[in-house]
């Protein structure tokens, strides 16, 4: 059934943070006036998480509920509550308590006036400093200069989308957090808002500085594909054409040195500079058209899922 918002909360190992949340999920819901749907995902927990759903759905609170066989990650979490959602506007947030249910209208007031994307961000960020605020600070910076898409706070997993801008798209690895830089190909609006943040009182955080090099390979890998939306031979392409020219450059300035300076051209560095730089033009050609294959077969390839389900519950 056709739903208004859709609610996917990330759960692993927060039995004592989901009874207090579930009691504000209750009272956002009495709060809206809109047909709401709240989609747990438990990314492999081990202890009374899913449990404690579990119980809640057989008490007759609608919720629907998704069990991961073992710990994927967030972005999987996230991928699996698009692919199950319904509403017209989804909202990400995460299960700790550090995001407050009550900002959820703030962000679906910014999506009714238009925006595409509506970011959360912790302005008063209640987290280490050195741990966790200032790694985020910099890495934030880094992100927004690298993709050209600018916002404070790409860490923050309470986020409004459009559900015609996120259901087909591809997530894996820590590619959650960069789902602004990703949407903003295709023209998508962003607003980003501040949103309340709590310390964490129960439960033990699950990022750290560790995680800093997997975001860095994934920043990678979303600026080659904002680059080569238009396909990776516009990037190998060009970079082998450069290669031609400075090759003909390079081998035409020989000619001269040959036939009227009477340079022996036997070991010439720019001789062999000309012949470097067009086998590696087509060096540059070739990986252009494997990329180009490459891009089709997983572009046929996406109805693959990154996480295994072991339970759902409608």
């Amino acid at each position: 059934m056709k739903k208004d918002i859709s609610i996917i909360i990330s759960v692993f190992n927060e039995e004592e943070n989901l009874p207090l949340l579930l009691s504000r999920l209750k009272e956002l819901r009495q709060a809206l006036n809109k047909n709401i749907e709240i989609i747990f995902v438990d990314d492999g927990s081990t202890d009374k998480s899913f449990e404690i759903l579990k119980d809640t759905k057989n008490k007759g609170e609608d919720i629907f509920i998704i069990k991961f066989k073992r710990n994927f990650g967030q972005t999987a979490t996230i991928a699996a509550g698009f692919e199950h959602a319904k509403g017209d506007i989804i909202i990400t947030m995460d299960a700790d308590l550090q995001n407050d249910p009550a900002d959820v209208p703030l962000l679906i007031a910014e999506i009714e006036k238009g925006y595409d994307i509506v970011s959360g961000w912790r302005k008063n960020r209640q987290d280490p400093f050195l741990s966790r605020k200032l790694p985020s600070y910099i890495a934030n910076r880094i992100i927004s200069w690298y993709t050209g898409v600018r916002l404070h706070d790409y860490g923050c997993s309470l986020k409004a989308y459009r559900r015609e801008l996120v259901k087909d798209v591809s997530l894996y690895g820590e590619l959650h957090r960069f789902i602004p830089a990703l949407m903003s190909w295709s023209g998508a609006s962003i607003k980003e808002i501040p949103v309340h943040h709590y310390p964490r009182k129960f439960g033990k955080s699950k990022y750290g500085i560790s995680r800093t090099f997997s975001v860095i390979l994934d920043l990678l890998t979303v600026k080659f594909l904002l680059v080569s939306s238009k396909g990776p031979m516009q990037i190998f392409g060009r970079i082998g054409l450069w290669c031609v020219l400075l090759g003909f450059i390079s081998g035409a300035v020989t000619i001269p040195m040959k036939y009227f300076l009477n340079y022996n051209l036997t070991g010439n560095p720019l001789l062999y500079l000309s012949v470097l730089l067009i086998i590696v033009s087509l060096q540059f050609f070739s990986l252009g058209l494997l990329g180009e294959i490459s891009m089709r077969i997983y572009n046929k390839s996406q109805a693959k899922t990154i996480y295994v389900k072991e339970v759902v519950i409608e």
